[in-house]
């Protein structure tokens, strides 16, 4: 079986270790281990009995509950099939500029979208060290016919970019895309999201998903916050229903899920601090400051070859970097679980 690019794969992972698949012990795949919260198992029961009608192809229930966490008019908002969905649409807008601009490394579906349209690709990296990137701009060079393309909090190093740093960048550039993925792990009193000045830049497009932080992977719903023209143009270019009932039900109740947030945010911190703090104190292993719920590692060793020896000797799942061609096997990264999971992981790596 090809070893995957992306993390989660458990098909995979179970017949390197020879276990079944719910024996593995999952870090590479960056989901909380909290959800999915009761409230949208629940809302997906009582759905059950619709799913002999098509969805809402509006899906104005599902654009509402959006429209009111985060305070935008329902227009300003388009659910998708995971950001998956809307990154193959943006990739086709990204094509018709005379190039994107990239922050790398890079999330591999980036370079996939990008080229499935033959997208003209400029990578701009960014430094591990300091944790800033910069765009040298040379004489005569003209930024208002290119596109730039960045994750915050920054997958996969976790990241956070302030808000004042990129808004220069609206300026400049005619499509500016931000993938806020993982901003939902970030306390209110702490995020950077450009949600609340999207009105005021019609070149802004602004990505979300549902599956990470609410646990919900299998469901793939993300959704692009843009200009109405620009949403109206890409309902167009899509299939109809691309999101299913469930989903939608799902994701209307989670929201609404105050008890949840709240939660997630007083877990996160501490356990991502004893998971720093414990691969810190291990020989060889360097993890790097992270505001997401995912810790990027350096490593002195094939961290493919680590991530091997977990499995058939601990059946435990580690993301390795291979797929970022700037880290390449010297790095790896694994999500923050609960306490108990981290120790487990930790002890593990120790062994090895």
């Amino acid at each position: 079986m090809r070893q995957p690019a992306h993390g989660g794969n458990l098909a995979w992972a179970a017949a390197l270790a020879g276990c079944p698949p719910d024996a593995i012990l999952d870090f590479s795949a960056s989901i909380s281990p909290l959800g999915p919260p009761n409230s949208a198992i629940a809302a997906i029961m009582s759905q059950l009995g619709n799913l002999k009608h098509y969805p809402d192809p509006n899906y104005s229930e599902l654009r509402l509950a959006l429209s009111h966490f985060h305070q935008l008019p329902p227009e300003w908002i388009l659910p998708g099939n995971g950001s998956a969905e809307l990154l193959t649409l943006l990739g086709r807008e990204l094509a018709q500029l005379a190039a994107t601009i990239l922050i790398t490394p890079a999330f591999g579906d980036y370079y996939r979208t990008l080229a499935a349209y033959n997208a003209n690709v400029l990578e701009c990296p960014l430094s591990l060290v300091t944790g800033h990137w910069s765009l040298t701009k040379e004489k005569g060079e003209k930024r208002n016919h290119k596109g730039l393309l960045l994750n915050n909090p920054h997958n996969p190093t976790g990241k956070i970019f302030s808000r004042d740093s990129i808004l220069p960048y609206l300026e400049q550039f005619a499509l500016v895309v931000v993938d806020e993925a993982f901003m939902d792990f970030v306390p209110p009193d702490e995020e950077q999201s450009l949600i609340p000045v999207v009105q005021e830049y019609a070149n802004l497009v602004i990505l979300r998903s549902l599956t990470k932080f609410y646990s919900l992977p299998g469901l793939r719903l993300g959704y692009a916050i843009a200009h109405p023209d620009c949403l109206a143009k890409w309902q167009q270019w899509r299939d109809p229903w691309p999101v299913n009932t469930l989903a939608a039900a799902a994701a209307i109740a989670a929201l609404q899920d105050t008890e949840f947030q709240q939660q997630t945010w007083a877990w996160l911190p501490p356990a991502r601090n004893q998971l720093f703090q414990g691969l810190a104190k291990i020989l060889g292993f360097q993890p790097q400051v992270s505001a997401a719920n995912f810790l990027l590692v350096e490593s002195q060793k094939s961290t493919s070859q680590l991530q091997q020896q977990l499995l058939k000797h601990h059946q435990i799942l580690i993301r390795d970097c291979l797929s970022f061609k700037e880290l390449g096997d010297r790095f790896f990264r694994v999500a923050v679980r609960e306490e108990s999971d981290n120790q487990r992981l930790l002890t593990a790596l120790s062994g090895e």
